[in-house]
């Protein structure tokens, strides 16, 4: 968790629209880093007061404006302060910022944490003491600093502003790096007609974090959508929350989050842990909290041009028209593949389109209007706006090649006369005005996209976010089910420490409602006998030792054990493999245990995960998980409806329903296990570092299911 999180809510106003700026270490030189964060800035347009801070021409004039010698010499206190210096020189100018009164400080040197040494770690936490003990609040440092296209400010070196300014739209950047965030995302989006509100980029968020900028973009009425591009996560609970009241109000956040093959933040001890990697973690929770994640930086500004248009699709029914058939089943195909449905059109609307349409068009869906069409503007809008019309249909895709200019105004001004959503599909290009362009469309407002794909990969990227939406206004907190005792659980954990027992494992779970199997410790063959006999019918042998946690590796374990002399083989074998797996094992004794009755086996596990916390698993047992990985994550707690939708995402999910005979399986008695689950390692998430449920048998619908084997690992902490 950054340093940051401790930090206050910022008020960020004045960091983006500054009345006074200063820049220590400014120059005219343009081939120095702070002779080009000077130029940008003049050359941006910026109408505030500059000050350039440099003691080499104190007196002088440094681009046109007096320069001083100390930030404490300025004749007012600056809302911004830009830092070009050595990073040896950083703290000495901070506290000269702080001395000052200065509100903001953007640090664009390097040499701090991400060098990765002792010195430069150390350099950045007294920054961040800085920071905390004045109150100033602190971007970067190793930075490229802001751009604010409504305010007139930019106080970075990057060439993606150079010339005439950009008008300001309605989506922000936020990201940690300075070229792909103003390169890769924010010059590549106004290129492709999507302008921007702000951009950030914030370096190693020392202080001052995305999690600050995505808050202002939130509360900032000029912001309707915001693309990140993100290497870390400070903080997963607080973005948690701030990306649901991104939901609940209606602002989406599209993110590219770099570091896919990164491996686990720790040495797992147990399965879950080891099957748990970080950003299987990371995809659950950004899928939790209505994030649209995607992969490269292309998709952000797809995204973005859709969803800026703040009409969001009430469901996956699309329509299209199109001149090509080719490109309607290239439409159905992509689309379909990415959730969308293409239904048949009400009577209504097939009669109102063979009214008009030419003879060799088609009434179906998509709408092939023939090369007939072409050139007849009133047609082509009329055909758009009475699909849209259409109640069976929630999106419509107009769809264009090599087309005249009216015929694409025609989709644009159709766009205008309805709310339902729309995005312009044109491939090719207009073919009567050549300047009437892709940049054209966007211009309006319009969502247009060059590819197909793109475009119903955006489309569905919206249907999933409106769904989200709908679902999260309606939803209260996940409330803690009845018949949990968190301190009797805790001790439990507390007294054994380490590596827990499955008994011990297993009364932990019992503490929080799971119905776990009868058994007994035998501490000799004839104990065990003994158990056996009481307990009836076929029984489990297994090693008690906190020193060899997976039983089965150590092949000191037996099954559907029956009648005395087997049970004392049993025990002496159990014994035996023990001693001899890990001979210096410490052997508590035999755990003999009912067999479970038949069912579906499930794996349920808890991993503690350094960004987002403790972290729910769900998945089928067997192959399932040990060879096709098939598991589902959420971040806890979570309510029935979140475990059930962790089921849903599983390939077996079939199996639950019951396949070839098999009998449905008691689901909601499994929801209620991983709800529960879920609050265990929120209340316990100081004590536990993973947890294993595995196997879970789940039974028949009504029957329930019953914990035959379990794990803990305590935190050593």
């Amino acid at each position: 968790m950054s340093t940051a999180a401790t930090a206050t809510k910022a008020d960020l106003k004045k960091f983006f629209n500054p009345s006074s700026v200063a820049l220590v270490g400014a120059t005219d030189d343009l081939s120095r880093f702070a002779g080009k964060v000077l130029m940008r800035m003049t050359d941006f347009g910026y109408q505030g007061k500059i000050y350039p801070v440099n003691p080499r021409f104190k007196g002088q004039k440094v681009r046109g404006f007096e320069c001083y010698a100390s930030v404490r010499d300025l004749p007012e206190a600056p809302d911004h302060v830009g830092v070009v210096v050595p990073a040896q020189h950083v703290l000495g100018i901070l506290e000269d910022c702080a001395a000052r009164g200065a509100k903001f400080v953007t640090v664009y040197t390097g040499g701090f944490a991400e060098s990765g040494t002792a010195e430069g770690k150390a350099l950045q936490a007294e920054v961040v003491a800085l920071a905390r003990r004045s109150g100033m609040r602190i971007m970067g440092p190793n930075c490229n600093g802001m751009i604010s296209f409504v305010d007139g400010f930019a106080m970075t070196t990057s060439a993606t502003i150079a010339g005439p300014r950009r008008p300001a739209g309605n989506v922000g950047v936020v990201s940690q790096s300075g070229g792909a965030g103003q390169v890769n995302v924010m010059w590549r989006a106004q290129d492709a007609g999507v302008d921007v509100s702000y951009q950030v980029s914030c370096g190693n968020s020392s202080d001052l974090n995305i999690i600050d900028f995505i808050e202002f973009m939130l509360d900032d009425a000029s912001t309707d959508v915001i693309m990140a591009l993100v290497e870390h996560i400070p903080d997963g609970r607080r973005f948690m929350a701030t990306a649901r009241r991104a939901a609940s109000i209606g602002k989406p956040i599209v993110m590219v989050k770099l570091g896919r093959t990164e491996a686990g933040g720790h040495a797992a001890a147990s399965h879950t842990g080891a099957m748990a990697g970080s950003d299987d973690v990371t995809d659950a929770a950004l899928k939790q909290c209505g994030v649209i994640r995607v992969d490269d930086c292309n998709e952000l500004y797809e995204m973005a041009m859709l969803l800026r248009a703040k009409r969001i699709p009430q469901g996956p029914r699309t329509a299209a028209t199109t001149i090509s058939g080719g490109n309607g089943v290239l439409l159905v195909d992509h689309g379909a593949a990415n959730g969308l449905s293409w239904p048949e059109y009400s009577q209504k609307t097939r009669e109102e389109l063979a009214s008009f349409l030419p003879k060799m068009a088609t009434t179906a869906n998509p709408t092939d209007v023939s090369n007939a069409l072409i050139g007849k503007a009133d047609l082509f809008r009329r055909c758009v706006e009475t699909i849209a019309a259409d109640e069976n249909i929630d999106m419509v895709i107009p769809t264009y090649t090599m087309t005249p200019r009216a015929d694409l105004e025609a989709a644009v001004e159709a766009w205008k006369s309805t709310t339902k959503p729309m995005a312009m599909l044109w491939i090719g290009k207009c073919n009567d005005q050549p300047e009437f362009t892709q940049l054209t469309v966007a211009a309006t407002g319009m969502p247009v996209f060059r590819n197909t794909l793109s475009c119903v990969k955006a489309v569905q990227a919206a249907v999933n976010y409106g769904k989200f939406s709908a679902a999260n206004a309606k939803r209260a907190e996940p409330a803690r089910p009845a018949g949990i005792d968190v301190e009797a659980a805790r001790a439990m954990v507390k007294r054994t420490g380490g590596t827990l027992t499955e008994r011990a494992s297993k009364e932990v779970l019992a503490a929080y409602g799971f119905p776990v199997t009868r058994e007994t410790l035998a501490k000799s063959a004839a104990d065990a006998v003994r158990i056996a006999t009481e307990i009836g019918g076929e029984v489990a042998l297994k090693i008690e030792s906190a020193d060899i946690p997976h039983k089965t590796e150590a092949g000191a374990i037996r099954l559907h054990v029956k009648g005395n002399a087997a049970v004392r083989e049993a025990f002496k074998a159990v014994m035996a493999a023990a001693k001899q797996y890990k001979p210096d094992a410490t052997l508590d004794g035999v755990l003999v245990q009912e067999m479970a009755p038949a069912g579906l086996e499930i794996m349920l596990g808890l991993v503690s995960d350094p960004v987002f916390g403790p972290v729910v698993v769900a998945g089928l047992g067997g192959i399932h998980v040990e060879v096709l990985r098939d598991l589902a994550y959420r971040v806890a707690p979570i309510d029935h409806i979140e475990a059930r939708a962790m089921l849903d995402e599983l390939r077996g999910r079939k199996l639950l329903d019951g396949v070839r005979g098999a009998a449905a399986r008691d689901v909601d008695a499994l929801c209620d296990l991983i709800v529960r689950l879920s609050w265990l390692g929120t209340d316990l998430s100081n004590e536990v570092a993973e947890l294993d449920v595995n196997p879970l048998i789940l039974r028949e619908q009504g029957a329930g299911a019953k914990v035959v084997d379990a794990l803990v690992i305590g935190r050593k902490d």
